[in-house]
């Protein structure tokens, strides 16, 4: 059993920045792939940040340079800093935890757990 939970989302002007947090608890998290996912309006859910057990991270084309994940072991708290946010950032972000530990994956199918999702707004 896993629990996540993310807080941080908002309201921002395009080139603003917002940091969100997700905190977890249970059988995954520390030592295992964790991701953030997003899902814009009418559209699938996609992964967009993973970060391996041993913090290794790897990000989609479309945020790298701009978002990163990271993860507080001591705090059971993982992070994704989002700089430079555009119109098509908007969403809603989902932290999510694997059973696995290495070659994480962006698919959802990899993940065995997703929180309830916080709301990012970007305004042109």
């Amino acid at each position: 059993q896993v629990q996540l939970e993310e807080s941080g989302g908002g309201s921002v002007q395009a080139g603003g920045s917002l940091r969100l947090s997700c905190v977890f608890s249970g059988d995954y998290g520390s030592g295992k792939c964790m991701a953030w996912f997003r899902q814009a309006p009418g559209k699938d859910r996609e992964g967009v940040a993973v970060i391996s057990g041993d913090d290794v991270t790897k990000y989609v084309d479309s945020v790298k340079g701009r978002f990163t994940i990271s993860r507080d072991n001591a705090k059971n708290t993982l992070s994704l800093q989002m700089n430079s946010l555009k119109s098509e950032d908007n969403g809603m972000y989902y932290c999510a935890a694997s059973p696995y530990r290495d070659r994480c994956q962006f698919y959802e199918v990899f993940y065995g757990a997703f929180g309830q999702g916080t709301q990012v707004t970007v305004s042109s």
